[in-house]
């Protein structure tokens, strides 16, 4: 697992073995679309409870079968990440991290009552794709500015 500096290392610690063929409370940050919408089929499959956490924008497609829980990533937008004060998961499938202050935000208030934080990011974290195979242990890009939340300030991907 790669940690940047932001990430916030109190929630990679695990308590005791990964657990198979157990069915899990899950918590999905994201989920209604794209990775979030085929991480929760197949996690319905698997019998594990999953409770998704979105803006509610995006149609339930899975009616009760799933828990609903509203807010924003954004803290700085009404409710924020109120919704998440309380529960605890096995483990949360965090999708939709598009800024380090929102995936802190959330990971801070998780802190405790997960039992493992999986955030996935997408290639554009890498300051070189250009060769075939590049894997976790590959070089992440450097912002300019580390503050920033242009998306677009990031170095193109051909530029190396």
């Amino acid at each position: 697992m790669v940690w940047t500096s932001w990430a916030p290392r109190a929630v990679d610690a695990v308590d005791g073995p990964i657990r198979h063929n157990v069915h899990m409370k899950l918590l999905l940050l994201g989920g209604t679309r794209f990775l979030g919408r085929a991480a929760v089929d197949a996690a319905l499959a698997r019998g594990h409870q999953v409770t998704l956490f979105t803006r509610g924008k995006q149609p339930n497609h899975w009616g009760a079968a799933v828990t609903m829980l509203t807010g924003d990533r954004d803290v700085a937008v009404v409710p924020g990440l109120a919704a998440l004060a309380t529960g605890s998961w096995d483990a949360v499938i965090d999708t939709c991290g598009y800024v380090p202050r929102v995936v802190r935000a959330s990971a801070e208030m998780l802190r405790g009552r997960v039992g493992r934080y999986l955030f996935v990011s997408s290639i554009s974290v890498y300051s070189d794709v250009s060769q075939p195979g590049v894997d976790e242990s590959g070089p992440v890009g450097k912002l300019d500015d580390p503050a920033t939340e242009d998306e677009d300030a990031r170095p193109p991907l051909d530029s190396h």
